[in-house]
């Protein structure tokens, strides 16, 4: 016999259904849905180029937050994903949402693709991957490609991992309108 069918007869698969488990994802443990999000507090390049202001999550407290992880500033689908996120980066606003990236380059590197990218949002340094690991999307050395939407209480209603970079930011803006509702 198998174990779930011995567990069902035993009635206990129910319960362990039940039973909350953390969601993983490559990187690490993902943080948990309908709870306060991790804070971070990282330096920011971004607005084409500007360097050293520190961000933390409650900075965006009032508006909804989409924070987004990924692994190197220059790379074809990184690239992708913040033309993507720049593309629609006046719709976010209209929803009452700020966009911001993260990943283990340095401010001076963030600043250089912000330039080149005219990119008119904050990219947070993370050198060491500390906030990474809080979202679960660490795998040394890179941060790795999710997303987090955060509502404007500081609490995370959506997660994204698997992402494509090509279409990414519309899903995540539909995701946000939903959740608006």
């Amino acid at each position: 016999m198998r174990r779930q069918e011995v567990l069902k007869l035993l009635g206990v698969l129910p319960l362990l259904a039940l039973r909350p488990r953390p969601a993983a994802a490559m990187g690490g443990t993902l943080p948990a849905l309908d709870q306060l999000a991790p804070d971070f507090d990282l330096e920011s390049a971004g607005q084409t180029g500007a360097l050293g202001q520190r961000l933390q999550r409650d900075d965006f407290r009032g508006s909804w937050l989409v924070l987004y992880f990924y692994p190197r500033d220059f790379t074809s689908g990184c690239t992708l994903e913040a033309r993507g996120f720049q593309r629609d980066l006046s719709l976010y606003k209209a929803a009452n949402g700020a966009v911001v990236g993260v990943s283990a380059d340095g401010s001076d590197k963030h600043a250089s693709f912000c330039t080149s990218e005219g990119l008119d949002f904050p990219l947070l340094s993370d050198p060491g991957g500390a906030v990474s690991k809080l979202y679960g999307s660490w795998i040394p050395p890179f941060s790795q490609r999710h997303t987090f939407v955060i509502d404007p209480d500081g609490v995370l209603r959506a997660r994204f991992v698997g992402v494509n970079p090509s279409i990414h930011s519309q899903e995540v803006l539909s995701t946000l309108k939903e959740l608006q509702v």
